[in-house]
């Protein structure tokens, strides 16, 4: 069979470039380009999948997507594959696999075998964030030179900001991604994620230090309880992550020790019918949860304390109910938890399976 000359010029068989396209910009459609004109086909990972949405994650794989497509000539369509891979904080490993997993199953698809395919991966390194382009040795490094354009975390800034949206131009993104963001405008997804973005900027303006060269550092708790097979989470009444589970917790007090807190948060917020000693007794576990960027309201370090709570088959799970600022309280049986990814705040479905023994689906 005779080889096309385009083909042969390709170094790879398969190129790889990684990002969370939120939204699509310049930088990564240049990505993508540099991946077809360097391998035969283009797999575009794309990260924080099965998030709920988010002023930093506002837009879900299928949309994502979308714009990725939008920004491919009809020609190239059939060359890439886009695929979603989760997050995975506290274990760099996980999410390694996931995307060598991601990877190897389309090579696998195509009738290839992994070990002996050409695979390159296309990235640009701006600066620390980039740090995952050299978690992949195996794969051989393209190297991509950066683009005068606004950058993914700009982009957010102002589209969110309906008095500054008119400052973002159609001419600063790509076609596709321009329409797809003129159209998103018009859903009750953009005007809550606007309503979010508010809050935490007054949120910050209103607990930064004055005066201070360092900005705050915050402390908080978060409980994780089991009892026959089921996880306590509370629906978050308020902004950020309004709508979103979460597991029961909150601020440390000036004057609490660390489980303290989190028992008091517990009760407060779940008025979960245990008393405070038996609770003290139930505590199994506890670890510090410190990704840098796990909270959207500023640098914030959770510590997680796991209880294990005895049943008693007679009377039922304990009794719960919601307080004043959860909209909903309840037990959920756990593999429905572990199917609950896009629906958990911030890291939370990390946090309950460093307990629950990393049972979660990535």
């Amino acid at each position: 069979m005779t080889t096309s000359s385009t083909q042969t010029a390709r170094k790879f068989q398969y190129a790889i470039v990684i990002g969370r396209f939120q939204p699509v910009h310049f930088g990564h459609q240049r990505l993508i380009e540099e991946g077809l004109r360097a391998a035969d086909r283009v797999i575009v990972v794309v990260g924080s999948d099965r998030k709920p949405r988010s002023v930093k994650n506002p837009f879900t794989f299928d949309e994502r997507e979308r714009m990725v497509r939008a920004c491919l000539r009809g020609t190239e369509q059939m060359r890439v594959s886009v695929v979603g891979v989760g997050d995975s904080p506290y274990n760099d490993q996980i999410w390694i696999a996931s995307i060598q997993s991601a990877v190897e199953r389309l090579i696998v698809q195509d009738g290839h075998a992994p070990a002996n395919a050409r695979v390159a991966l296309v990235g640009h390194l701006k600066d620390a964030s980039s740090y995952y382009l050299k978690l992949f040795p195996h794969w051989e490094f393209v190297g991509q030179s950066s683009v005068e354009s606004l950058n993914a975390t700009d982009v957010r800034s102002l589209y969110f900001d309906p008095e500054n949206r008119g400052q973002l131009a159609r001419a600063d993104l790509p076609d596709g991604t321009a329409a797809f963001l003129d159209q998103f405008t018009r859903t009750a997804d953009y005007a809550e994620l606007c309503e979010e973005r508010a809050f935490l900027v007054d949120y910050r303006d209103k607990y930064r230090y004055a005066g201070s060269s360092f900005p705050p550092i915050y402390t908080t708790v978060d409980a994780i309880v089991v009892e026959a097979g089921h996880i306590l989470l509370v629906q978050r009444k308020f902004h950020p992550g309004k709508g979103t589970w979460a597991l029961p917790g909150g601020f440390v007090g000036q004057h609490e020790r660390l489980q303290d807190a989190a028992i008091r948060e517990l009760k407060e917020e779940t008025r979960l019918k245990v008393p405070v000693p038996v609770l003290n007794g139930s505590m199994k576990a506890n670890h510090v949860f410190d990704a840098p960027d796990r909270s959207q309201r500023g640098r914030t370090i959770t510590h997680g304390f796991f209880f294990e709570l005895a049943h008693n088959q007679w009377t039922g799970l304990s009794d719960v109910r919601a307080d004043d600022d959860a909209a909903a309280v309840r037990w959920v049986p756990i593999a429905e938890f572990l199917d609950m990814q896009d629906r958990i705040y911030e890291d939370h479905f990390f946090i309950a399976n460093h307990f629950l023994g990393g049972l979660g689906k990535n």
